[in-house]
């Protein structure tokens, strides 16, 4: 009886021992215990911002604690993947990443501030979306053709503003493909390329659905076309861009959540439920159906192995393009 109890003790300790340990790694507790930080590559109103803030709204009412949104925008998403990558490993860091930070940044820079595959792990798909190209809406442009036309007769003169890896890469695929030359203006996000596309300081640009479609509803900027194979619900009177004449284009981008690499995959599966839920939440509906994006979720092996295939992808895109890395 003496050695049976001194066995049932030495396993009694040895649970406590991991549930300790387990408890240390999630800050304490079980996880989550305190506020979460959503850091956001973009400024406050773009695509990624919006989602943020649906998803955050909803693990709010899920776990009664706070959500902040940190908008950590600037080098093309690098300032804040950069932070993710070396923040404490216990969830309570969370990069809402596009395929900007994640798969075409890599080829785009010489250098990055950052792993985008060693530095985290994965947590789950959130959105894949289209993008549309807008010009002002007072301006000369009435069709994709009158933009082409324009820079054929004068090379080099027409401006495209982009905030985004993808907004780059759109310009830069239309560039191609219509057998035209084009001038690049660098922005830190979509939203103030927005503002001086309206303001006039350059021509046009290829922006996510969610931040170009409140400025078109406005009558601000008017849209010529939409940048994936088939039409937006949102948008049915738009042609696509290859119904526009410029045949054979199509982009989308897509979000995903990420932490930093070594994150407990416990911390991993319960943030997974969290923002899987969240999907499903009435915020984040209103969001997709609003941005006409649709929602997409993954388990973390799932969306490493989607990553490594969005990371060729872009990198043939940008190659074609013609595009030196930075």
């Amino acid at each position: 009886m003496t050695r049976r109890r001194g066995l049932l003790l030495c396993a009694c300790v040895a649970a406590l021992a991991l549930t300790t340990s387990a408890q240390a790694q999630n800050g304490g507790g079980a996880y989550p215990s305190k506020p979460i930080t959503f850091l956001v590559p973009f400024a406050a109103g773009s695509a990624t911002d919006q989602l943020a803030r649906a998803l955050g709204q909803s693990v709010t009412e899920q776990t009664k604690l706070a959500v902040v949104v940190d908008n950590k925008a600037g080098a093309s998403g690098m300032l804040a993947a950069a932070q993710a990558a070396r923040a404490a490993p216990d969830g309570y860091t969370v990069l809402i990443a596009t395929n900007t930070t994640q798969s075409a940044n890599q080829h785009l820079y010489k250098k990055l501030s950052y792993d985008p595959v060693k530095d985290f792990a994965p947590v789950t798909g959130l959105g894949k979306g289209g993008q549309v190209l807008v010009v002002k809406a007072d301006g000369p442009y009435k069709t994709v053709a009158d933009l082409i036309a324009r820079a054929r007769r004068e090379p080099g003169k027409v401006s495209f503003g982009s905030g985004s890896a993808s907004s780059r890469v759109a310009g830069e695929q239309f560039q191609q493909l219509s057998h035209t030359q084009l001038l690049h203006v660098p922005y830190k996000s979509n939203p103030p390329a927005l503002t001086d596309l309206i303001g006039g300081q350059v021509d046009f640009m290829i922006t996510d659905t969610a931040t170009g479609l409140p400025q078109i509803k406005a009558g601000k900027v008017r849209a010529l076309g939409f940048s994936m194979t088939r039409r937006s619900p949102l948008l049915p009177d738009v042609p696509t861009i290859d119904e526009a004449g410029v045949k054979g284009y199509d982009m989308s981008y897509w979000f995903a959540a990420y932490v930093p690499a070594a994150t407990p995959a416990p911390v991993v599966q319960r943030l997974r439920e969290l923002l899987t839920t969240a999907l499903r939440s009435a915020p984040a509906k209103a969001f997709f159906e609003g941005a006409g994006v649709e929602a997409w979720s993954s388990t973390p092996d799932e969306l490493r192995a989607f990553q490594e295939a969005e990371t060729r992808k872009w990198g043939q895109i940008i190659k074609a393009a013609g595009i030196e890395p930075e």
